[in-house]
């Protein structure tokens, strides 16, 4: 069974996260949408792209800890450096990007959503945030630099450093979020407003978004590999270990 699922409102491509209530991030799940954002990039009939999930209690939960904690080092490497690469495809591609968001979206969904150009988020209980720090690891260094950028370095800090997550009037205030609309809408807006951004003339559109994404682009690739390593260095560290066991009671 397929864990991304696609499907097409004119010319928007709808994107949901299809892996059980959570949406766990595992190897597969990041193959998987890595390969359909690069189809997309390269279809000329799709102007525009939606990321959403398939059920309204969880965007996505972010990384799959029970799974990903047992991985040999190279192996957990390969897919942290594969997450990275797909978030940020999805950060530069030449298209719109809204993420509609009518579930939870932390950790690795916030990640995803922040790496869309606008987030639309359902009303009522929707949290969204960052928790890396009470797992012992570092924000990865791609959506830090995009957070920075998105919501200014006073709620970066507080967000990163705090790790908590936010409900949607919090997440609207800070930046988080673009709008925060009744939950039967969410979805019905995020198509509108990728339908109306995907008509104008696609290279226009498209080196707008080059402007605003290539200095963070630049600065992440001149810095990947290292800045990956020093994140694989802390999943492994004893105290990562034992929060991530920590988290795995609770998952």
């Amino acid at each position: 069974m397929s864990m991304v699922s696609v499907d097409y409102r004119d010319t928007v491509a709808i994107v949901k996260l299809n892996r059980g209530v959570t949406n766990v991030l595992d190897m597969e799940l990041v193959n998987e949408l890595g390969q359909l954002l690069e189809k997309i990039e390269h279809d000329s009939n799709v102007s525009a792209l939606v990321l959403g999930s398939s059920n309204d209690k969880f965007l996505s939960i972010g990384f799959d800890i029970p799974r990903l904690f047992e991985l040999p080092r190279e192996d957990f490497q390969t897919f942290f450096s594969e997450f990275n690469r797909v978030c940020l495809s999805l950060y530069t591609l030449p298209k719109p990007t809204v993420a509609a968001i009518t579930g939870h979206a932390v950790a690795g969904g916030c990640i995803l959503a922040l790496c869309c150009d606008y987030r639309f988020i359902a009303e009522g209980r929707k949290l969204m945030g960052l928790n890396e720090i009470k797992l012992g690891v570092p924000v990865p260094y791609l959506v830090d630099c995009v957070l920075r950028y998105t919501v200014g370095i006073r709620y970066a800090r507080e967000i990163m450093d705090t790790g908590e997550f936010y409900g949607p009037a919090d997440s609207l205030r800070m930046g988080l979020v673009d709008a925060v609309l009744p939950g039967g809408e969410v979805m019905a807006r995020a198509v509108e407003r990728a339908g109306l951004l995907g008509a104008w003339p696609r290279e226009a559109f498209a080196l707008i978004k080059l402007n605003r994404v290539e200095d963070i682009e630049q600065r992440v690739l001149a810095r990947r590999e290292e800045r990956e390593r020093l994140f694989v260095d802390c999943w492994y560290s004893d105290e990562a270990r034992k929060r991530l066991k920590g988290a795995i009671e609770k998952f």
